[in-house]
């Protein structure tokens, strides 16, 4: 593991940790902890953002406590209401949480993995104290990365988290790529983004459970009912259209959600489609107001669950 910093100064995410194994190289950032790069055998399988850049749609980042949006950043718990500044005062909402612009402290360093810590503590519309935990590791088979969470109030508190990395497989945009999204519901939703319902994909241009091209599909939806593979692991996958690169991203059972984010409505024009969101998710969008998924953590209960991405690498004779 090493630390880098650029010459002109501090990069806008902070300090910089590079982990290695076997070919493979993964960048972490001091602000968020966030995941900035992820490199096979010199193939970029993250479609993320330079170290002179400031992360831009939540490239990489990791979203506690709650993933996705809180419908006017408003909430009742326990009898209580809660206003969260909107930090998408486009949608008038609150989104991904309120860790990942925050400086984590590093726990530990191996040359292939490395873990971070960061007290989350009573703010604006979060009245609880969460000691959070992010751990990242690479093996043979690829990156993993463990999310833990501990509530470290006197009372119980709501709690969800998810990441945010966007998928490449070296074509300029997404839309000749082939995915495969294991899920056979998605959750509609409105202008604002949150859920409306939920529908079976059989029938829609949602409907992505054999492996196809993307093409003109404009997605911004939750999938669930996902199917597992043997390993209890769900599983989305992207393929360049000659078969090679391909990255598969899986969660275990702690994320029953995945969000696909198709990047159509980046604010930069020059980053729409050049990467497709895969976010796993442990509960549904505005799940502090629907519950959908919604975990209670009691005072020092802990919750943890993990995600990694595999890459197909090519086969020596």
């Amino acid at each position: 593991m090493n630390a880098g910093m650029s010459r002109g100064g501090m990069p806008p995410s902070g300090r910089q940790f590079t982990i290695r194994h076997e070919g493979q190289a993964a960048v972490l950032t001091e602000v968020g902890a966030a995941l900035r790069r992820y490199r096979v055998d010199g193939q970029d399988l993250l479609d993320g953002y330079a170290q002179d850049e400031m992360c831009t749609g939540a490239r990489g980042q990791s979203l506690i406590p709650w993933p996705n949006r809180i419908r006017h950043g408003r909430y009742t718990w326990e009898g209580r209401s809660e206003q969260l500044d909107l930090s998408e005062p486009e949608k008038g909402g609150a989104i991904h949480g309120l860790t990942r612009w925050a400086n984590w402290d590093v726990e530990y360093s191996s040359e292939s993995s490395i873990g971070f810590v960061h007290t989350l503590h009573a703010c604006q519309g979060w009245p609880w104290v969460l000691e959070c935990r992010l751990e990242y590791w690479l093996e043979e088979t690829g990156l993993s990365v463990r999310t833990t969470a501990v509530n470290r109030s006197d009372s119980p508190c709501p709690y969800g988290t998810g990441a945010h990395p966007y998928l490449t497989v070296g074509t300029p945009h997404i839309d000749p790529a082939l995915a495969k999204v294991p899920g056979s519901v998605y959750l509609p939703v409105d202008e604002e983004g949150i859920p409306t319902g939920r529908r079976p994909v059989e029938g829609t241009a949602y409907d992505l459970r054999r492996m196809e091209a993307l093409g003109d599909r404009q997605i911004d939806v939750t999938y669930t009912e996902l199917e597992r593979d043997d390993d209890g692991r769900a599983r989305v996958h992207l393929a360049h259209p000659d078969g090679l690169p391909a990255v598969a991203l899986w969660s275990d059972e702690a994320y029953p959600y995945f969000e696909i984010f198709t990047g159509d409505t980046l604010p930069q024009e020059g980053r729409r489609r050049t990467g497709l969101g895969v976010e796993p998710m442990t509960c549904a969008p505005d799940a502090f107001n629907s519950g959908e998924g919604l975990v209670t953590l009691a005072p020092r209960e802990s919750h943890t669950g993990t995600w990694g991405i595999e890459p197909a690498r090519e086969r020596s004779a």
